[in-house]
């Protein structure tokens, strides 16, 4: 099984102290992920969110319907969370979230390694595209979210080129 690992950075006008409580809220997770996913949690709200806290998800890729399960591994506010899929479409997906003060802000940081079915095919053409478009999306809508704008107006940051083994 190949693992690979996908990097993103973007930092954000808050405090790690300020900026965490918005993703230890489950149900922001809907306006971070791109419509085209049709994404839908269907565990009850309000999620406790802990180490051990499981959430289900529904959501469509390519057109295909999934079921995703995901269980909060790491819980350590306001620096740090991971969460794995139990069930989903990857054979391994573990998704690190951090959050360290820098610059008068945070420095908001992805680092997802994940395997993936028939990886030889799947990764080149369909995965790592979409997660790509994912992040590239959820990165745009914090930016929207907490004002992160340029000198000139415009909304500033990027994603990390990403890391890839």
């Amino acid at each position: 099984m190949r693992i690979r690992e996908f990097t993103a950075e973007l930092w954000l006008p808050l405090p790690p102290a300020e900026l965490f409580p918005f993703f230890a809220d489950a149900s922001n997770l809907d306006a971070l992920t791109p419509p085209w996913l049709h994404f839908r949690i269907v565990t009850p709200k309000p999620i406790s969110m802990k180490a051990g806290a499981l959430i289900d998800y529904r959501l469509r890729v390519h057109g295909l319907p999934l079921r995703w399960r995901t269980r909060i591994n790491v819980w350590q506010p306001p620096f740090r969370f991971e969460d794995e899929q139990l069930r989903g479409p990857y054979r391994q997906w573990l998704h690190e979230h951090t959050f360290e003060a820098r610059d008068g802000g945070t420095l908001a940081r992805d680092v997802v390694r994940y395997a993936v079915p028939f990886d030889f095919l799947a990764h080149r053409f369909f995965v790592r595209p979409d997660i790509e478009k994912i992040f590239k999306f959820r990165t745009e809508a914090l930016q929207k979210r907490f004002g992160v704008k340029d000198t000139k107006g415009r909304t500033n940051g990027s994603i990390r080129t990403p890391q890839e083994n």
